[in-house]
């Protein structure tokens, strides 16, 4: 008689079985393609306790288990201010999962929750910082964030409707802080919605964003403007299934050639540099 499997043991073979096309095979595409993973990387998986992050570590314990490529593993867990209840949350999934989580701790949200101007952004630049340095801590060259493909369209909508610019965010890059890091995002190729149908089928529940300020914000359905990019692509896709998939070819199909303004390594350039009118 097969012995029983272990809820994560049902959570790695749901992966392997289920969502094998939508979730395994594109967790490989963005791995190889992007080349995320080298012979002898120490990588800290960095776990925020939400749904993301938690399958990118099973993902990625499943990937040292199979690869022939050999890299040392570390799953890291930044208690920014949680409270008592998402603190347990994210052990007892940790536990269930099987991730032998390190957690440090830091006061990220009391300070982002004392500032008026720009909270999130302060939030964002810290919890970076201070996960860079644990993993460099831990003897580390790279950490694992959980951003996937959905994001990465959101990212890209917002900065064109909000920010009035074309910006995309990269599979990985060099922190410019700490020597020798490096940032990598496993999920790149995978849909949120891949990664909830995958959270309810085997019955895990996860925290959402634990931030006081966010929180907050959530009362006004309009404060949002990540979550009313997230309403616009679900309308657009009621109309075209191949929406998500076009958004995220495009920033891999730039035609640079056609842009009026761009920028390279920080520096603004015209299209009348390309002209006879450039003088």
């Amino acid at each position: 008689m097969p012995k029983e499997l272990s809820r994560a043991g049902e959570a790695e073979r749901s992966i392997n079985k289920k969502f094998r096309k939508e979730i395994w095979n594109k967790f490989i595409e963005g791995v190889k393609n992007y080349r995320l993973i080298k012979e002898g990387d120490s990588i800290a998986v960095c776990i925020s306790g939400g749904k993301d992050s938690m399958m990118m570590a099973v993902l990625m314990k499943m990937l040292q288990r199979y690869s022939e490529v050999k890299f040392d593993l570390k799953f890291i867990v930044m208690d920014p201010g949680y409270n008592p209840e998402n603190r347990q949350k994210i052990e007892k999934n940790a536990e269930i999962l099987e991730i032998p989580i390190h957690i440090f701790e830091t006061d990220i949200f009391d300070i982002a929750d004392s500032v008026t101007e720009s909270p999130c952004y302060l939030c964002a630049r810290m919890r970076r910082g201070h996960l860079y340095a644990e993993a460099q801590r831990l003897g580390c060259n790279k950490i694992a964030l959980g951003h996937h493909m959905s994001d990465v369209i959101e990212t890209t909508l917002m900065g064109m409707m909000y920010g009035s610019q074309l910006q995309g965010m990269l599979p990985r890059l060099k922190s410019t802080n700490f020597d020798g890091m490096e940032l990598i995002r496993p999920l790149y190729c995978i849909l949120e919605e891949d990664i909830i149908r995958w959270a309810n089928y085997n019955e895990l529940s996860f925290i959402a964003c634990a931030c006081k300020l966010t929180a907050r914000a959530a009362v006004d359905e309009n404060a949002s403007k990540r979550r009313e990019i997230k309403l616009l692509i679900k309308e657009l896709k009621s109309k075209n299934p191949e929406i998500e998939k076009n958004l995220f070819n495009s920033i891999h199909r730039c035609n640079v050639d056609t842009f009026v303004g761009y920028k390279i390594n920080g520096e603004m350039h015209s299209f009348l540099e390309k002209t006879e009118d450039k003088n």
